[in-house]
């Protein structure tokens, strides 16, 4: 049985896939018939180079896609054509009604890949938006902070000022008796040398 399928190529964390016809018994990387595309999942959306006509062509002989190249055939609309010349070769439709649609189908197809891939480009550029008002915020923060420092720095330095100290706060000092003159002898005190002063003597 012939299979569509991925082979990986590319580096870790880097892969890309060759869109390739093997047989189904053949190794994943190994040996293939040919090689009808790439993909590419690393891109928003991701990219898809395939030879629509080679798949097209593929699928009629009876080659059986893998789950992942069925879905990119559809994204491309090769599995779109294979259901309408099914149609074609049943007569349930001619060929230019089939064309007709197939066309229609593409276009709008089309119109909802540009769309998303506005979507993506205008959600990066909000998110970049978004990343540089936060820098700027940052960066002003900083800059006001080092402001404050450099005025502060620039202040001359604060004298402390002594709190008057209230009268009844004031510490009482006691008033002392003042100290006699070592010089001077107290008027009470008779002075030493002296002897007393003799009696009167009474009259004969």
């Amino acid at each position: 049985m012939v299979k569509i399928r991925l082979a990986r190529r590319g580096r870790k964390k880097l892969a890309l896939y060759d869109v390739v016809v093997a047989d189904a018994r053949a190794p994943r990387d190994g040996r293939f018939i040919e090689k009808i595309g790439t993909y590419n999942p690393l891109t928003v959306p991701a990219s898809i180079v395939l030879n629509d006509e080679k798949a097209f062509k593929w699928l009629m002989n009876g080659a059986q896609p893998s789950d992942t190249v069925k879905a990119m055939l559809s994204y491309r609309g090769v599995m779109m054509k294979k259901h309408l010349q099914i149609g074609v070769i049943k007569g349930a439709l001619t060929q230019e009604q089939a064309d007709a649609k197939l066309d229609e189908w593409l276009k709008a197809k089309e119109a909802k890949i540009e769309a998303k891939r506005d979507k993506a480009s205008q959600s990066k550029d909000a998110t970049a938006k978004e990343r540089k008002a936060a820098e700027t915020k940052i960066k002003e923060a900083r800059a006001e902070a080092i402001r404050k420092k450099a005025e502060l720095a620039a202040q001359p330095p604060v004298e402390e000022v002594a709190e008057p100290v209230a009268e009844s706060e004031a510490p009482i000092v006691a008033e002392e008796a003042p100290i006699a003159s070592e010089t001077e002898t107290p008027k009470s005190e008779a002075p030493a040398n002296e002897a007393p002063s003799a009696e009167p003597t009474e009259k004969a």
